[in-house]
C-alpha cells in the first residue's frame, strides 16, 4: 500500500468513527436513563458514568479532527472501547431489552466481536500504529523521524546513555 494510500485510508477511518462516536456520545447524554439496565451492578453512580461516557466519546471524536489531539483522543477511544466491554457483555448475556436495540445475537455477537476492532482502529486512524499496514521500522506519526541506522530485521540499535556532568 502507498504512504498516499494510507494516509488517505486513515483520515477516511477518523473522520467515520468521528462520526460515530460523536452521535453515539449525543445518544448517551439524550438517553442516559435508557441505558441504566445496562450498566454492570459494581458500577458506582451508574447515571454519571453514562453522562461521563458520553462527553467523553464527544471530546474523543473531536480530538481525533484535530492533529495537537489527535493521538491523546486515539488513546481515549481505545480505552473507552475496553472500558464499556464490560456493558455490552451484560447486555448480551444478561438478555438485558433495551428500547430500540435488537435483542438478537445477530446484534450482540458481530457487537461483541468487532469491540477489538474499535480498539485498533482508534489506535490506526489516530496514527499511534501501523499494523498491518506499515513497515515496522517506519513510525506511525508521520511528523516523528525514525533513526537512519535501524537494522534490516527492523530493530533500531540502542544508543548509550548521554554523559552525566560531574561536579567540580
Amino acid at each position: 500500500m502507498t504512504d498516499a494510500a494510507l494516509t488517505a485510508g486513515r483520515r477516511r477511518l477518523r473522520y467515520g468513527l468521528a462520526a460515530v462516536y460523536a452521535f453515539i456520545g449525543v445518544v448517551h447524554l439524550a438517553a442516559a436513563d435508557t441505558m441504566l439496565p445496562l450498566m454492570p451492578d459494581w458500577v458506582p453512580q451508574p447515571r454519571l458514568v453514562i453522562l461521563a461516557t458520553g462527553l467523553c466519546e464527544i471530546a474523543g471524536a473531536a480530538g481525533l479532527l484535530t492533529r495537537r489531539f489527535r493521538r491523546a483522543a486515539a488513546i481515549g477511544l481505545a480505552l473507552y472501547a475496553v472500558c464499556v466491554y464490560p456493558a455490552n457483555l451484560k447486555h448480551a448475556f444478561a438478555q438485558v431489552h433495551i428500547e430500540g436495540l435488537p435483542d438478537s445475537w445477530w446484534y450482540h455477537g458481530p457487537r461483541l466481536a468487532f469491540q477489538p476492532v474499535f480498539v485498533w482502529a482508534a489506535l490506526w486512524a489516530g496514527g499511534l500504529i501501523d499494523w498491518p499496514f506499515g513497515d515496522r521500522r517506519r513510525s506511525a506519526d508521520p511528523d516523528r523521524k525514525t533513526s537512519e541506522a535501524a537494522r534490516p530485521d527492523g530493530a533500531v540499535p540502542r544508543q548509550a546513555p548521554p554523559a552525566t556532568l560531574r561536579e567540580p
